[in-house]
């Protein structure tokens, strides 16, 4: 029988891609989530039969699912509250204490594999240092004074994983990995297309960066270092049969596509690909960085999770297929009546 894995956050844009690779992959997995969503994962999965189920629960922080964790192989949390979604205050609790509370179920449980979304944004500090070691310097007191929403998500994203790797120095016999990605964009899987409201910009994730470029007052993101959605999806299943702690050193593992995507090269690339939507692109002078790539160690990324540099998608593709995907959602949108505005510049 196929190893089962235990998936939080099986209804966001990572998420889904995660699931859809494990599936695709010949594992079984066990998702969790809310009861409205839970019933629509079911219908969205339902042609893997008995190889993908659905566990409801009602609160990731507080709620005890030992029978949900019975007969796990590994977990992949992914879930994590999203920017300006709670209160300062609630947000650092939510994606501290939710993170904890499921890898402590899951050791209890017997799990011994735990692999966690983290982010790029607990890396980023003045010396743009970008390995292992490196963590923002952002306090818990400006994150809770509310002023600036990317620097509290930072915060909840830190110290969820301060406190998971606090955590597994305790409990070294469990193989923990985090992803730390950097933006990522890509086309939406079936399953989460069909679960998007309208219109929605937040339901859109982190695509909604490239959407303002397809808006004539559109805003150019904060940064051009990107990497495909399916590449971070493929980094989490490939973790669950990474090297041991021990071979490797602590599995932090900083994640980048290695191509430079300068933003006046993405508008030009979209109007020779897409002459359609030509006359409707960003119009403002996109800034200049001093370079457009990470520079992740990419080496290491080989080592712990045998993914080449020659293994991720290219620039091209991931923008042709995020922005495909972006047209044919804002087509649904538009065929049910909606009005189509520009996303927020924030």
């Amino acid at each position: 029988m196929s190893e089962l894995i235990f998936v939080t956050g099986a209804t966001g844009f990572l998420g889904s891609h995660v699931v859809l690779q494990l599936l695709e992959k010949g594992y079984r997995v066990r998702a969790v989530a809310r009861s409205a969503k839970a019933d629509q994962l079911n219908i969205g999965y339902a042609g893997y039969g008995d190889r993908f189920e659905v566990v409801k629960i009602t609160d990731i922080v507080h709620d005890q699912f030992p029978e949900a964790l019975a007969g796990v192989d590994a977990v992949i949390h992914s879930a994590s509250p999203l920017s300006g979604r709670a209160e300062p205050a609630a947000m650092l609790a939510t994606a501290i204490e939710g993170t904890l509370n499921v890898v402590v179920q899951a050791e209890k449980a017997g799990v011994r594999r735990i692999v966690v979304t983290s982010s790029i944004a607990t890396v980023l500090n003045p010396k743009q240092s970008f390995t292992d070691q490196d963590w923002n310097p952002v306090t818990k007191e400006t994150a809770l004074s509310g002023e600036n929403e990317l620097v509290t998500y930072a915060a909840s994203k830190k110290f969820a994983e301060l406190a998971l790797w606090e955590w597994a120095d305790k409990h070294p016999h469990v193989e923990v990995t985090t992803l730390n990605p950097t933006i990522f964009y890509g086309p939406f899987t079936s399953h989460f297309r069909s679960s998007i409201p309208a219109p929605n910009f937040t339901a859109l994730s982190t695509n909604v960066l490239l959407y303002k470029f397809l808006f004539p007052d559109g805003a150019f993101p904060w940064s051009p270092v990107h990497i495909d959605v399916r590449d971070v999806a493929k980094a989490h299943v490939r973790a669950l049969t990474s090297p041991p702690t021990a071979e490797v050193g602590r599995k932090r593992i900083i994640l980048s596509s290695p191509h430079g995507w300068p933003f006046q090269e993405i508008v030009n690339f979209i109007a020779a690909q897409r002459p359609a939507l030509k006359s409707r692109l960003i119009t403002a002078t996109p800034p200049v960085f001093p370079a457009d790539a990470l520079p992740a160690d990419f080496a290491r990324v080989e080592r712990v999770l045998g993914i080449k540099v020659s293994d991720f998608y290219t620039k091209e593709q991931t923008t042709l297929d995020a922005i495909d995907a972006l047209v044919e959602v804002e087509d649904q949108w538009r065929s049910a009546g909606h009005a189509i505005k520009t996303p927020p510049s924030t």
